[in-house]
C-alpha cells in the first residue's frame, strides 16, 4: 500500500513539473548539441541521474561497512579464543597447585573441566 501511495505521489510530482515546464530548450552536452528537448525531460533525468549516482555511493558506503565489520568480528572471535585458552590453561594450573598441597600423585578429575 505504501508503495502504491509513494508511485501516486511521484506520478502527481511528474505530472505537475511537466504541466509548468514545457518550455523547449537546446541541450549542449560538449561534443553534441539536442535542440527543442522539453525542459521538464532534462528536470526529471537530471533527479534520476542523482539517485541512481546516490544509489551507488550508499552501496559503496555500505559494502565498506560490511568489510570493517567482518574485520572486527574476526578480531573479536580472536580475543574470544585466547581468553578460552588461557581459561584454559588457568585451571590446569588450579588442579597442579591443588595436586602439590595435598602431596598426592592421584589425578584429580573435574567434571566441570574445559
Amino acid at each position: 500500500m505504501l508503495n502504491l501511495i509513494l508511485v501516486l505521489l511521484v506520478g502527481s510530482g511528474l505530472v505537475y513539473v511537466s504541466k509548468f515546464n514545457f518550455t523547449l530548450v537546446s541541450v549542449n552536452l560538449g561534443f553534441a548539441t539536442i535542440p527543442n528537448v522539453p525542459l521538464f525531460y532534462i528536470i526529471i533525468t537530471s533527479v534520476v541521474f542523482g539517485l541512481i549516482l546516490s544509489y551507488i555511493f550508499s552501496l559503496i558506503r555500505s559494502v565498506s561497512t560490511s568489510f570493517t565489520l567482518r574485520g572486527k568480528n574476526n578480531e573479536i572471535k580472536k580475543g574470544q579464543d585466547e581468553v578460552l585458552e588461557l581459561t584454559r590453561r588457568v585451571h590446569q594450573l588450579e588442579l597442579e597447585n591443588e595436586k602439590q598441597k595435598n602431596g598426592t600423585d592421584l589425578v584429580p578429575t573435574d567434571t566441570n573441566a574445559l
